[in-house]
């Protein structure tokens, strides 16, 4: 039932993505996340301690949440349980909106107007955008295909094939975490520590995981598997975090493209080691490359982890 459940919300996210009117799991956890902080910060006076226990709270509360509605339903009605299951892992994925995004990106690049794909480029990425040229709007653009990948398909379809919409939607409270108090500033350095940890050991495994696919992918789509597979080897450790350098670096060496170079994050410079070599310049049209590898991995990944519980469970359907 369980990888039916993951099948059917794969096929929903790719056809309807996440549309704005309906409420979404990920904004109720970041609404959480913003009204907790504050009483944990007051009661645990040591900031390192009270971030330690907030993240714990924020992820067992979520896993807690969510198994408690998925079991309450299947104890209403199997069908009623499964409708549920599906809705919930559908909701942890990001495959559709990150092709969306991407290619408003890249069609505002194609319409000549810098403008727009500025302020396209701003809803997915967390740099600043008002001053950049094609080139560095392009690259921001491939840079967070390459790491959504990771987070927003390999990531949440790891969990959920492993423990359910449960599992998935702790998952996303540890990328929401991260993404929200895990910065290495004067007020998350210590608050923030744990929770970007957590997240790190959370997408430990399927970063590497994600490069054999993205490897398989690239060949496949047409693009060079060799390459991505010695610049992952090469340059997947020299991105900060030790997880998103490795598909950076997977699509830089399959599109034959440098990354990396100065971000700037409100004002304040960034130098990320560049990753990949420069043998083909950034194009918008690397973007539209970047998704397409990012589908067919997609779809490798949920095919082959299919076959194989297929294969575990003996022919039967968890």
């Amino acid at each position: 039932m369980r990888i039916m459940c993951i099948l059917a919300a794969y096929i929903v996210d790719l056809f309807f993505g996440d549309p704005a009117w309906i409420p979404h799991p990920v904004r109720g956890i970041g609404w959480l996340i913003n009204k907790l902080e504050e009483p944990f910060r007051n009661i645990v006076k040591n900031e390192r301690l009270a971030g330690a226990f907030f993240a714990c709270t924020i992820i067992s509360l979520i896993w807690f949440v969510t198994f408690a509605v998925t079991h309450a339903a299947y104890l209403f009605n199997n069908y009623l349980g499964a409708v549920v299951s599906i809705v919930i892992i559908y909701t942890s994925l990001s495959i559709k909106d990150l092709g969306v995004e991407s290619l408003a990106v890249f069609n505002a690049l194609r319409e000549e107007d810098l403008n727009k794909a500025r302020a396209s480029l701003s809803k997915i990425v967390g740099r600043d955008t008002a001053n950049l040229d094609e080139r560095e709007i392009v690259r921001a653009t491939v840079e967070t295909v390459a790491e959504n990948i990771v987070d927003g398909i390999i990531s949440p379809l790891f969990y959920a094939f492993l423990g359910g919409a449960p599992l998935a939607m702790a998952y996303k409270a540890v990328n929401t975490l991260d993404s929200m108090v895990g910065y290495k500033n004067k007020r998350y350095i210590d608050f923030g520590r744990l929770a970007a940890k957590i997240d790190d050991a959370a997408n430990y495994i399927p970063a590497r995981m994600g490069v054999i696919f993205l490897v398989l992918a690239s060949w496949i789509s047409g693009y060079n598997p060799l390459g991505a597979w010695n610049i992952a080897i090469r340059d997947g450790g020299k991105n900060p975090s030790p997880n998103s350098g490795l598909p950076e670096a997977a699509i830089a060496g399959a599109l034959g493209v440098r990354l990396g170079g100065v971000n700037y994050y409100n004002a304040t410079a960034l130098r990320k080691q560049y990753i990949g070599d420069d043998m083909n310049p950034l194009d918008k049209s690397h973007i539209t490359d970047a998704v397409k590898i990012a589908y067919v991995t997609s779809g490798l990944f949920i095919i082959t982890a299919v076959v194989l519980l297929w294969l575990i469970c003996k022919g039967k359907f968890l």
